[in-house]
């Protein structure tokens, strides 16, 4: 499962992998090379909104609150707000058009997928709401299109491409 996460103005990716023995969690804060983790279940205990868990021979005890996508997370005599979001989070945000996916002068993605199709090349002049492309994210096809009255100016993608998270897709001048 793929997430999104925020915490102390570091933005993180995660992948998380579940087994019958456990969990592979991978973090990749932004800029950085991914790490990569292992819990086993047989240490980990669930009960009352409150985690119990040992990772390299110490023993955490996390209590969770949520609200939308802000966690607070309080573990060690400390509190920690942790925005989190998941994949259907980031596709309902990415595809309001907030500015990550259609800033002034580049569309990218919010999270990994697959490029179907692209209906736009270089040079050409497209209105607000204009379909640009349609990208397969969480086994659904997803038609972006233009925030605003732009000129495409780069088309960086192709269709049948996969892609990750922030992937620039498309670039344009107004």
């Amino acid at each position: 499962m793929y997430f999104q996460a925020e915490a102390n103005d570091t933005k993180y990716e995660i992948n998380v992998h579940e087994s019958r023995d456990g969990w592979q969690v991978s973090l990749k804060p932004a800029g950085s090379d991914w790490i990569h983790y292992e819990f086993s279940k047989s240490d980990y205990q669930y009960m009352d909104d409150t985690i119990s868990f040992l990772f390299k021979n110490s023993s955490y005890l996390l209590d969770v609150t949520a609200a939308g996508v802000d966690y607070t997370v309080y573990t060690r005599g400390a509190f920690r707000t942790v925005k989190l979001y998941n994949e259907e989070k980031i596709l309902h945000e990415s595809l309001k058009g907030g500015k990550s996916l259609a800033s002034s002068d580049s569309m990218a993605s919010e999270m990994p997928g697959k490029i179907v199709k692209v209906f736009v090349k270089a040079g050409q002049a497209v209105k607000a709401g204009d379909p640009l492309l349609i990208m397969e994210a969480m086994k659904m096809e997803n038609e972006l299109r233009a925030a605003h009255d732009v000129t495409i100016k780069t088309v960086h993608v192709t269709e049948g491409q996969a892609i990750e998270a922030n992937t620039v897709l498309i670039s344009f001048t107004k």
